[in-house]
């Protein structure tokens, strides 16, 4: 049995487990990654983030053709090939995650390939994965040897990056035409019609894919409105929009069964509004997106005395330390944003908390969520609801733009929202400071991206509205709103 000694074993190649052997590497510190997948990069780069925007990425292509005739231009979509179509997102995948095996080897990250046990606060046991013999390890970018049928990595501080899965339908298991979202990236037909359950960023991205290829999309939903805990305005424009691109979106219902039988395709049993009557939806692919579990069901991690919440994730503080000394966790099985950029962050702060440096703690008002749907919506920091329950708020105030008084949203031809949230706080009650910025907009993914800056740093409200955006361009429904919130609007009451 090859033993090894490292100051950082990583389990789980995710972007939480890469940006921590990355910095970590960048600052000196000897790094093993542990990955069972046969590619590097987790589910963001293989089976989600990647992946899925890259057929969105066509869609938007399908979009510009349909939306060309408003503008006079005559232009026409002839057909969809879908092998060039996988060929594209396939290619997309592998471009990326061969670039991130390469960072890694030049980095001198160790690479293992392997099943991952924790054994104590300072050491990982690694067996082969299913289908191998050995397990493999890499020290040259996608150059894999056979070291030994078990290895013990020994190593100052673990970091668990284990990641999760899509979470079935209660006594529904993922079978026949009912599919999670893996399985549905893998499609390489068009479904005539789908049936998609959930009101969250993957099922409102499937319906904005599949609608724009000419798919008859179903979209049933819990609540009165998609994104139900966003910021309400934000959440009825989507709907709306949906709604008027062809989505055929059903409120308040509640999924009893779905029946795949045994011809193709699936049909979904509901009730609506709380009602006893049964109704069907039908659909060749069903598309269950309620959301996803940590990956915490390895024995391990109970045997091993790691502290987990009642819904399964690992209990951290700020910096990623759980109870456990030396053992650290991120990314999707901590109790937060499932989001890869979170993930990211998490890492950078691991690695760089490891190496006694003195970063930030990572907070989930801090990290913008981003949907890629038609239209875009993203939202960073608080609602207005969110910050009148905050005790450390004062006089929280909201205010809303019309979106259309800006000049591309308008040549755009699509309906969206901006809501800006402002407030002082308890300690600093003379300095009103942007506090929540929640857009649904073309390019709203973008546009999230500055209002992070203003959320994260607490920029004052005047200072923020003084900053120049470039005319004419989508920035400026930014710029304008924090005019409006300044009490200064100009091209709007």
């Amino acid at each position: 049995m090859v033993q090894q000694h490292f100051d950082i074993a990583i389990i789980g190649a995710g972007p939480g487990g890469y940006s921590t052997a990355l910095r970590a590497a960048e600052l000196g510190k000897s790094v093993a990654l542990v990955e069972r997948d046969a590619t590097l990069g987790g589910t963001c780069l293989n089976r989600g983030c990647i992946p899925s925007k890259a057929l969105l990425t066509a869609a938007h292509s399908v979009e510009a053709l349909r939306n060309a005739e408003r503008m006079g231009i005559n232009a026409s979509l002839q057909s969809i090939d879908f092998g060039r179509l996988r060929d594209f997102r396939v290619s997309t995948v592998k471009t990326m995650t061969k670039g991130l095996a390469g960072l890694l080897s030049h980095r001198d990250v160790t690479v293992f390939r392997g099943n991952a046990t924790l054994n104590g606060a300072h050491t990982v046991d690694v067996v082969p994965v299913q289908g191998e013999t050995y397990v493999l390890r890499s020290m040259k970018a996608e150059v894999y040897e056979p070291v030994d049928t078990q290895c013990t990595l020994m190593a100052d501080d673990i970091v668990l990056a284990t990641g999760s899965r899509p979470l079935a339908l209660p006594g529904n298991p993922f079978t026949g035409a009912l599919i999670d979202s893996t399985q549905a990236l893998e499609l390489n037909t068009l479904p005539a019609s789908a049936v998609i359950i959930g009101a969250g960023a993957v099922a409102l991205e499937f319906a904005s894919l599949w609608n724009a290829f000419g798919c008859k999309v179903t979209l049933l939903i819990r609540k009165d409105r998609v994104l139900s805990a966003w910021e309400r305005r934000a959440s009825m424009s989507l709907t709306r929009e949906l709604k008027r691109r062809g989505v055929e979106v059903i409120t308040r219902t509640a999924v009893d069964h779905v029946d795949t039988g045994a011809n193709l395709g699936a049909t979904v049993h509901y009730r609506q509004d709380g009602s006893s009557e049964e109704r069907t939806a039908y659909g060749e692919v069903v598309l269950a997106a309620i959301g996803r579990v940590p990956s915490t069901d390895a024995d391990w991690f109970r045997s091993s005395g790691l502290a987990l919440d009642d819904h399964g994730y690992v209990v951290i503080d700020g910096f990623g330390r759980t109870n456990l000394d030396g053992v650290w966790a991120l990314g999707d099985i901590t109790s937060g944003h499932a989001l890869a950029h979170r993930a990211f962050e998490q890492g950078i702060t691991i690695a760089e908390k490891l190496a006694g440096l003195d970063p930030r703690p990572v907070l989930d008002e801090t990290v913008p969520q981003v949907v890629f749907s038609f239209p875009e919506a993203a939202s960073v920091g608080l609602t207005l609801d969110q910050a009148k329950a905050r005790g450390d708020v004062l006089e929280p105030q909201e205010t809303s733009y019309p979106m259309l008084s800006n000049a591309r949203m308008l040549m755009s031809g699509e309906g969206g929202a901006m809501t800006i949230v402002s407030g002082e706080f308890a300690d600093d009650p003379d300095r009103r400071v942007v506090l929540g910025v929640h857009i649904v907009s073309p390019i709203a993914s973008d546009l999230i991206a500055e209002a992070e800056q203003l959320v994260g740093n607490h920029v004052p409200l005047a200072d923020a509205a003084r900053l120049i955006h470039p005319h004419p361009t989508f920035s400026e429904t930014l710029g304008e709103a924090l005019l409006k919130a300044d009490g200064r609007p100009l091209h709007t009451r």
